[in-house]
């Protein structure tokens, strides 16, 4: 009975854990309406988080575009099907690369910025000494960290998506030769603003509030040591990047399976 006893023990740890981060959600959430009377502390996370991963975005969004071209472009003329290349493209950054792609980058760039910062923080007792001063910790650095990851999502996926158009344009009328016309408006013909666009922009909404909680717990609660702070940048960009995946799957079988 040694190995049922140690599956109960770790079905136990998980269900432990699953109930530590719903306590430490709703403590956070009860924390958000203090934080937004405070509104520039949100708005210079939404600097660090967004403005300082402009580069990053812009760049992985022009290159997926540039390729995503290609690769549509020889799958759709075996079948003479290549003026629809830029309706492919467009749906298929809007409604899954964009919001998804952002959100893995996000994850790595911002998520373990924010997990790295709040966890020297802690090890330097900066929050502890925040507490004997009677200022709540949550309210004052997870809330705003918190809230400028869900605003600079939506944001940043919506610029990758952009240009990623962009670059598909560059290579499938400038490069390959197709018709512009035809290229802008199978685009404009097919995509629907509400259905596309708008859960598009619910996903990253969604992929913000998972990266941005992942990450401000997993700096919060790690350990007050260098390998400790070193294991919550790891273990927010895994959890992150997996939570990111499933959602995504869930969010689109429930978004597009029927009109």
């Amino acid at each position: 009975m040694t190995w049922l006893s140690a599956i109960g023990r770790y079905v136990i740890e998980c269900l432990r854990a699953l109930g530590h981060h719903a306590f430490f959600f709703r403590e956070l959430l009860r924390t958000l309406p203090a934080s937004l009377k405070r509104p520039y502390f949100a708005i210079v996370q939404v600097h660090a988080l967004g403005n300082l991963s402009l580069l990053v975005i812009l760049s992985s969004g022009l290159a997926v575009g540039f390729v995503l071209a290609l690769q549509t472009y020889y799958a759709l003329v075996t079948y003479g099907a290549a003026d629809s290349v830029g309706l492919v493209v467009n749906l298929s950054l809007v409604r899954e690369l964009g919001p998804v792609v952002t959100a893995l980058l996000f994850a790595g760039r911002a998520g373990t910025s924010l997990t790295a910062e709040i966890g020297l923080m802690k090890a330097g007792e900066q929050l502890a000494a925040m507490e004997l001063m009677a200022v709540d910790p949550k309210s004052r650095v997870l809330a705003p960290r918190f809230i400028g990851g869900i605003i600079a999502m939506p944001i940043l996926a919506l610029l990758f998506s952009a240009v990623g158009i962009l670059g598909a344009y560059l290579v499938g009328v400038q490069l390959i030769g197709l018709d512009p016309g035809n290229f802008w408006s199978a685009m404009e013909n097919g995509v629907d603003v509400k259905r596309d666009l708008g859960n598009g922009i619910i996903k990253s909404l969604v992929f913000g509030v998972i990266c941005s909680f992942v990450a401000v717990y997993q700096g919060y609660e790690a350990k007050a040591t260098p390998e400790g702070v070193a294991r919550a940048t790891t273990r927010t960009v895994v959890i992150s990047s997996l939570a990111v995946l499933a959602t995504d799957f869930l969010l689109t079988a429930l978004m597009f399976s029927t009109r």
